[in-house]
């Protein structure tokens, strides 16, 4: 509905017909591994502050710069209740995602259940060998192979061309190279990435909500573009964006358009929470140092804007995103929500300052409790993006987290019954 309408943010004017349709179709440049769009080769070890700097106008090689230099290094050794299960991805994960997927360096790791007994595995900016060479794509993603005893580790089945169950979308011609899910426009200034922030399956069709980023800013900032939701009929082989589930990231409303609304800025990243006949939507603005809000919409009605409900406090719900008020204070990092059995209560992961923390609460409003430290960044620098496995649900917690030195994602178990 908007793809024809220019937008000025700021100095640079933005087309959604450009940034909100994806560049599969016309790539900027040429990928001799990539069926989906370009790719990026290997810009050198140019340091890891969070941006890439390539100039104005120029491709962006996304948020890790180092193309995979750096070497992943052992798994930490956590103390108190956490404790680090195994490397997900990268050279000393049980996967040897670099080896069999082309991942060697990636983040975020985000799994939802997709109905059919696997767990899907979104990740952003990633790194790999192909064709001679470390290419960079915009993100990927890995099916596991069902097994549910999450004590072992997290692994995939090997990927196979055509088979939308195989461990990843592939090529014939490239049957180890993971494809990409979707790509960005690719050019700083305009937009430099698509990072998944939510995953749910509603009938056998998977749903992943993600952000298109604008900029890169200082580490824990970056500016969007906007949020939307990708759709996936078969099970997560190829995504098309619903055009109509997207978010401005601009304070404006234009009557009749529900993608341009006041308040869809404090639902630039969105967790995905399916409860009570409801579809929760938790979503926070861009970066890691706003408040987080909740929307919730019927399964049914999840991809038009116009059904979705915004919490505004005192158990009521208003039509307007701007009337959605804060369930979390700031500062909120990407997070997850999930119910869990042992607690009998909501549980939500969040990173603070490098230390991963557990609210919980009794409805997936709130009220939600003080955080809790579950991993300290004393422990291990750099952790973020705690997402909760779908299959944890006992008193050992299971949830992924990244680290950015190694830039990759590991499996971590909190003993709850050890928390005070």
């Amino acid at each position: 509905m908007v793809g024809w309408r220019r937008l000025v943010v700021g100095a640079v004017t933005v087309a959604l017909a450009v940034t909100a349709t994806a560049v599969a179709s016309s790539p900027a440049q040429a990928s001799v591994c990539s069926a989906t769009g370009f790719h990026g080769g290997d810009v050198g070890s140019t340091g890891s502050a969070g941006s890439s700097r390539l100039g104005m106008g120029s491709i962006d090689f996304g948020s890790y710069r180092a193309g995979g230099k750096k070497p992943q290094g052992p798994l930490p050794k956590l103390r108190g209740a956490s404790t680090a299960v195994a490397w997900v991805t990268g050279p000393r994960s049980i996967n040897h995602t670099d080896d069999r997927f082309s991942i060697t360096s990636t983040d975020v790791g985000l799994p939802w259940d997709n109905g059919s007994g696997q767990v899907l595995m979104a990740f952003g900016d990633t790194w790999g060998r192909c064709a001679g060479q470390m290419v960079w794509r915009h993100n990927t993603m890995l099916r596991s192979n069902g097994n549910r005893d999450l004590a072992k580790g997290i692994t995939f089945p090997n990927a196979v061309p055509g088979s939308i169950r195989s461990g990843a979308s592939v090529t014939p011609q490239h049957p180890t190279f993971a494809q990409s899910m979707f790509n960005a426009v690719g050019v700083r200034n305009i937009e430099v990435g698509r990072i998944p922030t939510g995953g749910i399956a509603i009938n056998g069709v998977q749903y992943l909500s993600y952000m298109s980023i604008h900029r890169w800013g200082a580490p824990g900032q970056w500016d969007t573009n906007y949020s939307a939701i990708a759709v996936s009929r078969d099970n997560g082989q190829t995504w098309t964006t619903d055009n109509n589930t997207i978010r401005a990231n601009l304070d404006v409303s234009v009557p009749g358009v529900s993608q341009l609304e006041q308040g869809h800025g404090r639902f630039q990243m969105g967790a995905f929470l399916r409860a009570g006949g409801w579809v929760y939507q938790y979503g926070t603005p861009n970066g890691r140092h706003g408040a987080a809000f909740v929307a919730r919409v019927r399964p049914g009605d999840l991809l038009d804007l116009n059904r979705y409900q915004y919490y505004r406090g005192g158990g009521a719900w208003s039509p307007r995103p701007v009337d959605a008020v804060p369930i979390v204070r700031r500062p909120v990092s990407e997070m997850s929500v999930a119910y869990n059995a042992h607690l009998r209560r909501y549980v939500m992961l969040t990173e603070h300052s490098g230390s991963i923390m557990l609210r919980t609460s009794p409805t997936p409003v709130g009220p939600w409790s003080p955080e809790k430290m579950i991993v300290s960044a004393a422990q291990t620098q750099g952790l973020y993006a705690p997402y909760i496995h779908p299959w944890s649900n006992g008193s050992d917690l299971y949830f992924v987290a990244s680290r950015w030195d190694d830039y990759n994602v590991m499996l971590i178990r909190t003993d709850l019954t050890k928390l005070r």
